[in-house]
């Protein structure tokens, strides 16, 4: 796989994502269409675009090599999510069909008050910006290493480029484009893990049955941990529950996934698109474990010294484009290029709705498709879009972990009074002190890391990804703490 084959690759295939742009946009680009896609799109082109979004490249390239460290136990973290998504389709989304939202932090407006949506706005503008500035990284590093090191091309110049051809697709139909290339990144990246366990079963000379057998047999076929509950991360019920609430904060408290639902006509197409979702979603994961395991099995039956990679994220990648022939190469550029693409331009057309919408106040002007709210609105998107190419050099300075680990690690911190504050909306009945409120989501994630720096010394406790329940919480008791009896504020 030469660098040129590769660059050749990645120019058809931001040719092919333009051009769908161009006719989903044509007709109408206003705000209207590129907030909610006009709120008639079909549930199960969503559900299927969702699965692209969803996976990233982070789980394309990082949970296959993080296998080789934890076997099969991120499985336990993805029956966790499963039960998070159900509880967004059975809670979550009926709340938000029935206040009608475009934004989903007008909730928080309506319930607990202006500082307490304004900091849940920017809870989210700041989880989502770190969080898809670190799963671009993780591609970029990739791209430069395979394509751009070639003609000496620098890093940040690497970033730009990606960020520039991401938004000359999505700048003008928003998510009415968004939903239809998703759908269409999606069937890449289910084409190219599917395929990827063909090629690599084919290279150690294994037929369905023999792969299946060599997977189990295997080192890394080990699901449930149960040993160690205090110092281990992998522990079962660590990993499960924090599945439960990563799942509820990122996904059905981000206004990147849950904008999706919100396009469609009925709570009842929603509820469909997400459990359908669901199904899907734990079903490609056991695959992504499943080419994790041949990754390391190819890597000891061809001596390939793991150990001498930068990063385990680097397996992947190393194999396809090194030791197999040219079509597995494709197959892996081209499900990379699909899951990570679909995950960026969700996340940066989401950021532009949420700060037009919560900090611009676009739903309160009389006419929100107005020519001067739409230039505003292509600016805020090149604004996003330069501030994720600030996140992401930073990042790459540094960065010294997985990248999976740390976007789960970082959303613990981020997404944590996020899920406090909508957990005190819908349990509690009181008010709270709404201007203590900001105070409140930034004394939380300060505690919660006091707590998990000093839990290990203190009690031989190690935290995992149950820091988001712990950041949560401190957040929920802080907001009873200073809350009061209300009449004044809605109860949904």
């Amino acid at each position: 796989m030469t660098p040129t084959i590769l660059l050749t690759f990645l120019i058809g295939y931001f040719l092919i994502l333009i051009v769908i742009s161009y006719f989903t946009s044509r007709k109408s680009s206003d705000n209207s269409t590129f907030f909610v896609a006009n709120r008639n799109s079909k549930w199960y082109l969503v559900a299927f675009g969702m699965i692209g979004t969803a996976l990233s490249g982070v789980t394309f390239i990082s949970v296959p090599g993080a296998v080789g460290k934890t076997s099969f136990g991120y499985f336990q973290f993805i029956l966790g999510n499963a039960v998070g998504f159900i509880i967004i389709a059975t809670v979550l989304l009926p709340l938000y069909y029935r206040i009608g939202l475009i934004s989903i932090y007008t909730y928080l407006e309506k319930r607990l008050g202006y500082w307490s949506y304004k900091s849940g706005a920017m809870i989210f503008l700041v989880s989502r910006t770190i969080g898809s500035a670190f799963r671009l990284y993780l591609v970029a590093i990739v791209l430069q290493k395979f394509i751009f090191d070639a003609w000496n091309v620098p890093f940040w110049l690497t970033i730009v480029i990606c960020l520039v051809l991401i938004w000359l697709y999505t700048r003008k139909g928003g998510l009415k484009t968004i939903i239809i290339t998703d759908t269409l990144q999606t069937v890449f990246l289910l084409l190219s893990v599917v395929l990827s366990l063909y090629f690599i079963s084919d290279s150690l000379n294994l037929d369905i049955a023999g792969t299946l057998e060599a997977v189990k047999t295997s080192s890394y076929s080990k699901i449930f941990f149960w040993e160690d509950f205090l110092g281990s991360k992998s522990h079962f019920l660590k990993q499960f529950f924090g599945g439960i609430f990563v799942t509820i904060a990122m996904t059905g408290l981000d206004q990147d996934l849950m904008q999706k639902n919100l396009s469609m006509g009925t709570i009842g197409e929603a509820k469909k698109n997400m459990l359908s979702f669901t199904a899907v979603f734990v079903v490609m994961n056991i695959f992504f474990l499943g080419v994790g395991a041949l990754l390391y099995i190819y890597a000891a039956q061809n001596n390939i010294d793991v150990a001498a990679l930068q990063t385990a994220d680097h397996l992947y990648p190393e194999i396809a484009l090194n030791h197999l022939n040219i079509i597995p190469g494709i197959i892996f550029m081209l499900g990379l290029t699909a899951a990570t693409f679909a995950t960026t331009d969700s996340a940066l057309t989401a950021l532009t709705t949420s700060f037009c919408v919560d900090f611009l106040h676009f739903d309160k002007k009389a006419n929100q498709n107005d020519p001067k709210l739409v230039t505003i609105r292509h600016w805020v998107h090149i604004g996003f879009s330069a501030l994720m190419v600030a996140v992401i050099l930073v990042f790459k300075i540094l960065n010294d972990d997985s990248v999976v680990t740390a976007i789960f690690t970082a959303a613990g911190y981020t997404y944590g009074p996020l899920l406090g504050l909508f957990a005190f909306g819908m349990i509690s009945r009181r008010g709270v002190t709404d201007r203590l409120v900001p105070w409140i989501c930034l004394i939380s994630p300060v505690l919660c890391f006091l707590i998990a720096a000093s839990s290990e010394k203190l009690t031989g406790y190690v935290i995992g990804f149950e820091l988001i329940v712990l950041n949560g919480l401190i957040t929920y008791l802080l907001l009873l703490l200073t809350s009061k009896p209300t009449t004044n504020q809605t109860k949904f």
